[in-house]
């Protein structure tokens, strides 16, 4: 008697190879990471009063290490060593250092830089600020890459441009009005940017993975803000900031949601496309915009929200129609 062989059942797959399932989860971690990046800069300025912003990044910093570290060796256990089993070379492995402590000490300065935007130009507006940071990935393809941009590519860059000078000048468009601490928080996506270029560049080739990348980067940042606060502030500051239950507590939660957001976002990517995953965290600053009013008694001004619609337009644009760019160059590539 014949048997029926039945087909194994499969997920289905989606546009590049993903499953359905995969991209679901993909999504759902993307809109976790939105409402972490909503809520962050409110964090941040919820501290109490007298700790000041260097304190808060060292503290944070150290707190993030404590959130990855655990994950990092249930990898280890799993049989995933990465790095850790990895056969460099002396050049790769001395560069492979270098690189780490490098990038580290720039996430480390954008950490310090974030806390204190945030405080002195207000959660909304350093949320805002953040939004750069297409611009600088542009900078950087265009420079090391050679890629060009499309039309659609370069009106949507003059116009997040646009509204970005309208934000650095508090809505007057004139230099009178620009604000010193707005551009300050132009600088972090700026860090961002180039340690991300340097990481893509250097490390790419070897197994470390994303986990171990987001814990040397939180280990080696804390080590560097701590160094600065005990070199301005000296050890007895530290000791003192670190027995402080009620402020440990906001820079725990600030720590938790931080290294979360890095971590989830790393497993986001991995069944999504960045593309993807950057148009659903987006709208976070419209989060820290409602959180700010309801927690922190931030006023809401009108070139604000203005600005702020201008961002999203434009991010959307340039998601888009970098996409089309992208499928375009791709057809022109494939033989028939």
């Amino acid at each position: 008697m014949s048997k029926t062989v039945r087909p194994m059942r499969t997920a289905p797959l989606v546009d590049g190879g993903h499953t359905a399932t995969g991209v679901g989860v993909g999504i759902a971690l993307a809109f976790a990471c939105l409402a972490i990046l909503g809520v962050m800069p409110v964090i941040s300025n919820s501290r109490p009063a007298g700790f000041d912003a260097l304190s808060f990044a060292v503290f944070l910093s150290l707190w993030q290490v404590v959130v990855v570290l655990p994950l990092v060796v249930g990898e280890l256990i799993a049989g995933r060593p990465g790095i850790f089993a990895a056969s460099l070379g002396r050049q790769q492995r001395n560069r492979t250092i270098a690189t780490i402590i490098g990038t580290g000490a720039m996430f480390g300065l954008s950490t310090l830089l974030y806390v204190l935007t945030a405080e002195r130009s207000g959660a909304v507006a350093m949320a805002l600020a953040i939004q750069a940071y297409p611009l600088f990935a542009m900078l950087w393809e265009r420079i090391f890459l050679h890629r060009g941009k499309s039309l659609a590519e370069l009106v949507f860059t003059a116009l997040l441009i646009g509204a970005l000078v309208y934000l650095a000048t508090s809505g007057t468009w004139r230099i009178a009005g620009l604000s010193l601490w707005f551009l300050l928080a132009v600088a972090i996506p700026f860090l961002w940017s180039v340690a991300h270029v340097i990481i893509k560049e250097e490390i790419g080739a070897t197994p470390i993975s994303p986990l171990q990348i987001t814990f040397f980067r939180v280990a080696v940042s804390a080590v560097f803000l701590a160094a600065i606060m005990l070199a301005a502030d000296g050890p007895g500051r530290l000791l003192d900031d670190a027995l402080n239950g009620p402020y440990q507590e906001v820079a725990a939660l600030m720590g938790a949601v931080y290294g979360l957001e890095l971590v989830l976002w790393f497993y986001a990517v991995r069944t999504i496309d960045v593309s993807l995953a950057s148009s659903i965290t987006v709208p976070a600053p419209a989060l820290t915009m409602v959180l700010a009013v309801l927690f922190l008694g931030e006023t809401i001004k009108a070139y604000q929200v203005a600005a702020m619609a201008i961002v999203f337009i434009a991010i959307y644009g340039l998601l888009i129609a970098g996409n089309r760019r992208r499928r375009r160059e791709a057809s022109a590539r494939t033989p028939d």
